[in-house]
């Protein structure tokens, strides 16, 4: 049935699905609430290694319903600020993440997705950032992060033209990470939880914050160096130390 994104968790990944698939799965305002309520929830669980974000039905997500900026000047405002802090708060998880784009990705949910550590993308898909045509300025951590993973050059392609732009571009302009068959698609997500679940978690957690921070120009020197204090003190690298001179498997506990 149609509704608020789901949120299952197994085997330390979860998974949020968008679940409005005969609309394209856009977002409304009571799905954005259910997704910064998921990720509010993963922020604290340990236990969680990886997130992989996803759509049902044909289509990965058609942004913000745009039906829900009719009210006049503050829903015009109010409904893309939420927007805005829901992609924010996805970015911000410590646990790496994954978008697995199902189908195509329409509006605002180009940064939804951008926000996402990695994104799997299956062939015939599209996107497109149609602001410009509609008469929107985009918010300002949108054009921030689409300069700073992509460059200015790509972001402006994406916002000012407007334009659709076909899979294998995507994969070009480094928007997605891998391209695959749809019958594909599972296998190459699972690859990449498996890769980040091997890892160890505090490494990966801490690399994350320190290289999103570089990547908006706003990391400390010193906040950096604590965590790379706090991973050479760790019982996580004394344990891969001793896995590799064992030639095992290293036993991971965040810690």
């Amino acid at each position: 049935m149609s509704g608020p994104p789901r949120l299952v968790v197994a085997d330390g990944v979860a998974t949020v699905t968008l679940n409005r698939p005969a609309h394209l799965n856009r977002l409304h305002r009571e799905d954005l609430a259910a997704l910064q309520s998921h990720f509010g929830t993963l922020a604290t669980d340990p236990a969680v290694r990886v997130l992989v974000l996803t759509g049902s039905g044909r289509a990965f997500c058609a942004g913000f319903h745009l039906g829900e900026l009719d009210g006049g000047d503050t829903a015009a405002s109010d409904g893309p600020q939420q927007f805005e802090r829901t992609v924010d708060a996805l970015e911000a998880l410590p646990l790496p993440t994954i978008a697995r784009l199902n189908g195509s990705v329409y509006g605002g949910a180009t940064d939804l997705a951008l926000a996402c550590d990695f994104r799997v993308g299956v062939q015939g898909m599209e996107l497109r950032m149609p602001a410009a045509r509609l008469g929107l300025h985009y918010y300002p951590s949108g054009l921030r992060r689409c300069v700073s993973r992509l460059g200015v050059g790509a972001a402006k392609r994406l916002f000012l033209l407007a334009e659709a732009v076909a899979a294998d571009e995507l994969l070009r302009l480094g928007y997605l990470d891998r391209l695959v068959a749809a019958d594909a698609l599972d296998a190459e997500v699972h690859a990449l939880e498996q890769a980040l679940r091997a890892n160890a978690p505090l490494a990966v957690r801490t690399m994350k914050a320190s290289l999103d921070e570089i990547a908006r120009g706003d990391f400390e020197l010193a906040r950096l160096r604590e965590r790379e204090a706090q991973c050479a003190a760790s019982a996580d690298l004394r344990e891969g130390l001793a896995a590799f001179a064992a030639r095992r498997a290293p036993r991971f506990e965040g810690r």
